[in-house]
């Protein structure tokens, strides 16, 4: 019981401890890079992404968990390393896109997070469905996100 709650808390908090940090190097950039960069007409206000974001890594935490509860096999383990690549990957996005100032960086670790996290939807829905089917919201939100940044290559 005490391992499960503990799997559970560390579930959460990875995803919205990364997404914290990277939040705060995002925020430094908006008022003076970010703010001068021309921008599609299709950018969300900048209030939408922090309660957008905190919801999904919610929802990815979740999925992880019932993913990490599961009995140790080798199914389990591929899709652990491959959650594990996608946060690394979601991460680095942030990194590159607002404090390197790379947006033809960002854009390709973008599509390849949009790859890893297609096989990381498939890897978990063979071992528990919800954990596939909590991520959607997830997938469809970096997929509206690839189209922000490659819009922001093309227009700066």
């Amino acid at each position: 019981m005490l391992r499960s709650i503990f799997k559970f808390l560390t579930s959460l908090f990875v995803p919205l401890a990364l997404g914290y940090i990277a939040g705060q190097y995002t925020s430094e950039a908006v008022p003076g890079w970010f703010a001068a960069l021309n921008k599609p007409s299709f950018n969300p206000p900048g209030w939408v992404f922090g309660p957008v974001w905190t919801l999904l890594y919610i929802l990815m935490g979740l999925s992880f968990f019932h993913i990490w509860i599961k009995p140790r096999i080798k199914e389990r383990t591929v899709a652990k390393i491959i959650y594990i690549v996608q946060l690394l990957l979601n991460f680095a996005w942030s990194f590159l896109f607002f404090y390197y100032q790379n947006i033809a960086l960002a854009l390709i670790d973008i599509i390849v997070l949009d790859v890893v996290v297609v096989i990381m939807l498939l890897k978990f829905y063979q071992l528990k469905p919800t954990a596939a089917y909590l991520n959607i919201p997830y997938l469809l939100w970096i997929l509206f996100a690839t189209a922000l940044n490659a819009a922001f290559y093309f227009l700066n």
